[in-house]
């Protein structure tokens, strides 16, 4: 399987997934670790990808949605944007309702 086609899978498996440099636990970079602290503020599972453990996904990744720079958010296999629209969406309430909706959604199936 080649590293667009992981990403896909890895995107159309989890309702709520970031790539990111590190983790969330660890980040290796600002932007990503304001992005995941958003995202775990909003009290729902989500996946991860370190793309600086993968080289192929840190590769391909911006092919994958037009998108250049890391951290990803994707919901419902749907490309959020990158930390800036995360952060936004988070202060207005809304990436809280994005990722409770599509994290219920998963359970319900």
């Amino acid at each position: 399987m080649d590293a667009l086609e992981r990403i896909k899978q890895q995107v159309d498996d989890n309702p709520v997934i970031i790539y990111m440099k590190g983790t969330p636990q660890m980040p290796m970079c600002g932007f990503s670790s304001r992005a995941s602290q958003a995202l775990g503020a909003c009290g729902v599972e989500f996946a991860y990808v370190n793309v600086l453990a993968d080289p192929e996904i840190f590769e391909n990744l911006p092919r994958f949605a037009n998108w250049p720079t890391f951290p990803q958010l994707y919901i419902n296999g749907e490309l959020v944007g990158g930390c800036d629209i995360t952060l936004e969406l988070y202060q207005k309430g809304e990436l809280q309702k994005m990722a409770q909706e599509a994290a219920s959604g998963a359970e319900a199936q």
